[in-house]
């Protein structure tokens, strides 16, 4: 750990399932049992800012943002992003979403850690106010 990475999260309250059957993961998990407690769900996070700017328009810069938007909604709600089961990443440029994946997946553990949610990555023609990337979230936090 260098002096700029965040702590290490605690492990997840949630069983991850990887079966062997498909293909290894990377930065997500294939299943996601979520323990006894109460469901999260988050609105669409975009990068935009409380006056409707975004702050930038390349993927990376709106990644991260939206990735701190969605800590800020979970927070909101007494979730942490362990709690994290299910992540949906809608993206208008697929193409430069992978081309950018190591600074993204740099972004997405600043904000989340090593916690991989069950994930989905699609392609959209079109978001709000010029996003290029929505992050839409479920979350458990454990009963008790």
């Amino acid at each position: 750990m260098t002096a700029g990475d965040p702590p290490p999260l605690p492990p997840p309250p949630h069983r991850i399932v990887n079966p062997e059957g498909l293909g290894p993961p990377a930065g997500f998990s294939h299943v996601v049992v979520p323990v006894a407690g109460t469901t999260i769900y988050l609105a669409g996070q975009t990068a935009h800012g409380p006056d409707g700017e975004l702050p930038g328009e390349d993927i990376v810069t709106q990644f991260d943002t939206a990735a701190a938007h969605v800590i800020t909604a979970l927070r909101s709600a007494g979730a942490e992003p362990e709690h994290l089961v299910s992540m949906q990443i809608f993206t208008t440029d697929l193409a430069g979403y992978l081309e950018a994946s190591k600074p993204i997946g740099e972004a997405y553990r600043r904000h989340f850690g090593k916690h991989f949610a069950a994930k989905a990555l699609i392609e959209v023609k079109g978001l709000v106010g010029r996003a290029k990337v929505e992050l839409v979230c479920v979350a458990v936090i454990p009963a008790g």
